[in-house]
Parts: C-alpha cells; structure tokens; sequence
C-alpha cells in the first residue's frame, strides 16, 4: 500500500511521506501537453483548494455546500465505509477493523486498523508515534522503536512476539479508535470529496477519489492519487468543465486500474473491475441502494 498520513488534532504530526510500492508495467503518461484544455493544465496542481488563497477557498467551500450532499450524508457515508471495508478486509463490519491486525505476504509487513496501517509503508510509524505522544500509556509505545526499525521493510523484527496483542488491546481505548477514524476522515475522506465536488462529480465519483486516495496515497507522482486525476484529465473533462460524469469516471478508472496493475502487492483489481466500473456501467451515479458488488470473489450487498 502507498499512504499519506496527516493527523489533525488533537493527534499531531509534523510531516507528511508518500512512499510507492511496487513496479513493473507502464504507468498512465496524462501528461497535459501544450494546447490542453485549461481543466487539463489545472490538473497538474495537487489541489486547487490547498492552493488557494483565503479569498479563493471561500469561493470553493460556497461551491463545495451549494453541490448536492453527495457522501456528506450520513447514510452515504455509511455505505461508503462499508464498500471501503469490503475492499480493505473483505467485510462490510468496518467498526470490527480498529482491532484488526495481520500480515497478507504482500510486502508491506503487518496491516492494521480501518484503513490498513501497514508497518512497511510508513503511515504506521507516523500514526502509532503521533498517538503514544499524546498517550504514552499505550501499549503500542514500547514497540515505537521496533517500528523505525522495520519502516520501509516487511520484516517483524522487533515486533514479535507481542505486537499484535499490543495493537488489539490498544484498539479497546475510544481514544485510538477515534484517532484512527480522524485518519480516515481528514486526510482522505474530507479532502477526497470536497475534490470530487469541485470537479462536479456525484456520490460514485467522490468515493472513487476517496478509496483511490486510501489506496495509493495523496501524492502527486504518476501513482499516487493526484498522478491518477492528471492522467484522467489528459483524456476527459470534468463535469465541472462541460465533460461528461460517466466519461471521466471512466477514465481515471482506467488510469487508477493501470497504476494498480503496476503494482506488484495490487495485482487484484476487484476494487475498481467488479465494484466501482459496476456502479458506473449501471449508471448509478448516485450511488443509490441497494448496491450489489463482488470483492475478490466474495458477493456483498447493501439493501435499500
């Protein structure tokens, strides 16, 4: 897994990684050329609202609260974390994930929690460091150094015996629960969907920003999430700038499908060929239940 960690308060971190994993097949080029359209060039900016000056984010938030609710509703958001849950542990019960802990041979070492903290891809370290400064009761504080050691790795050396018990007994706290969900929410979530507003896109579309941010992290390399739009905006316009919904989706699903084909540890694309290219060839833009979708083999449903 690729990830960006940022914790907001009150959990407090001082610099924020990308780090890519894996290689091998070509990456999508979506470099704008000269003559792109303009939405095309904006593309290559990270994002416009981090971008912009005071003036500027207030025209964007009033942009952002005049779109329909989208994934902001509660149900929505719900279903979100469901279809999120699906792909990350393969069950619709995302609150029965703080505890989970294992190691799938992928490389990354172990992964964790609700969106997968892996200890080999940094986003681990950052987030049980930033936690045990606030909490240093925590279980987890003794095995901060072990974690440095193994950053970048999927060694357990340091880590075994008593690391995985540490991390279940550290989810029973509501604290390292909500930390967790304020990983979620802030640094992926939020930032996916105030995006998917701005390019004018549905319920679908903000929670395809959303899990391909979770999954390849808010970089702006070719593979990394903010690479993806770029090279979704070098084939399709955003809603936002007279393209049409469908269309683009498809192309950053496209371009999403062949970074993670490039990836030696996402060689399964469930994800995006039997869940989210299923919404979209359905047409339900809206993500509107029932929801029926298929993740590594597995059925799951959302009733209505």
């Amino acid at each position: 897994m690729t990830r960006v960690v940022l914790v907001g308060a009150p959990i407090l971190i001082a610099a924020a990684l990308v780090f890519n994993s894996g290689g091998g097949s070509a990456l999508p080029k979506g470099s704008p050329t000269a003559g792109a359209s303009p939405a095309r060039a904006r593309a290559t900016d990270p994002d416009p609202y981090l971008a912009a000056d005071a003036d500027e984010r207030r025209r964007l938030d009033a942009r952002v609260k005049a779109a329909p609710a989208g994934l902001d509703d509660p149900a929505m958001r719900e279903i979100a974390w469901k279809l999120s849950s699906s792909a990350e542990s393969s069950t619709l019960d995302w609150r029965s994930q703080y505890a989970a802990i294992e190691d799938n041979g992928d490389g990354t070492g172990y992964a964790a929690g609700i969106i997968g903290f892996c200890s080999g891809t940094h986003d681990m370290l950052t987030f049980v460091e930033a936690f045990t400064k606030d909490h240093p009761d925590s279980p987890l504080a003794p095995f901060v150094p072990a974690l440095r050691s193994v950053d970048g790795t999927g060694s357990h050396e340091g880590l075994d015996p008593g690391f995985t018990a540490a991390w279940r007994k550290a989810a029973e706290d509501p604290a390292f629960r909500r930390a967790q969900e304020q990983v979620r929410d802030k640094q992926y979530f939020e930032p996916a969907v105030r995006l998917a507003k701005l390019d004018g896109l549905g319920a679908l579309g903000q929670f395809i920003y959303f899990d391909t941010m979770v999954l390849q992290g808010a970089g702006a390399e070719a593979d990394s999430f903010y690479g993806i739009r770029r090279a979704a905006f070098a084939e399709a316009d955003s809603v936002t700038d007279g393209g049409d919904e469908a269309a683009y989706l498809d192309a950053f699903l496209d371009a999403a499908r062949a970074v993670m084909k490039s990836k030696r540890n996402q060689q399964d694309t469930s994800r995006i060929d039997t869940a989210q290219r299923a919404f979209l060839d359905d047409g339900n833009l809206a993500l509107e239940p029932p929801l029926t979708w298929k993740m590594y083999g597995e059925t799951f449903t959302v009733p209505s």
